[in-house]
């Protein structure tokens, strides 16, 4: 709806026009999910991870089968966010072979998972074997009290 004939034509009143409405001018609309977060989306479903805690770490375990550690990032960003991503190529078809059936998925995957306050992002190791990363993140010492400081009076 075009609120310039009821008499109101101000930038202000424009603007929310265009953000409510969306700009149609160039085809794109301000609140419309782009390519790379339907990717991203795709790629963080499709790869289901066990998390278990322990007492001294938590352990993030996600099945990765046929990849190599080259094909494996693990990242920390933002201080708390663990983020494991990596790629799956295609093989390249031998000479005269076709597919008869496909079922192997094939393509970038991606999983972040939020840290908890005491893991210790500076202690994070990750093993890849039999086609299974296994991620650990120890856990922080548990904060010490503080001791009560007793303070000698003195008499003047």
């Amino acid at each position: 709806m075009d609120i310039r004939f009821l008499g109101f034509d101000s930038p202000l009143l424009h603007t929310l026009h265009n953000v409510l409405d969306g700009d149609e001018s160039d085809g794109k609309s301000n609140c419309q999910p782009t390519k790379a977060y339907f990717r991203d989306a795709r790629a963080m479903a499709a790869t289901p991870a066990d998390v278990e805690e322990y007492p001294n770490s938590y352990v993030f375990v996600i099945d990765m089968p046929g990849l190599k550690s080259g094909d494996i990032k693990v990242q920390v960003e933002e201080d708390n966010v663990l983020l494991i991503s990596g790629e799956r190529k295609r093989e390249e078809a031998k000479e005269g072979a076709k597919y008869v059936r496909m079922e192997r998925r094939m393509g970038k995957f991606l999983r972040k998972f939020t840290l908890p306050e005491n893991a210790d992002t500076e202690k994070i190791s990750a093993v890849c074997k039999d086609g299974v990363l296994t991620v650990t993140v120890e856990k922080l010492p548990p904060a010490q009290p503080k001791k009560a400081k007793t303070i000698e009076v003195k008499i003047a």
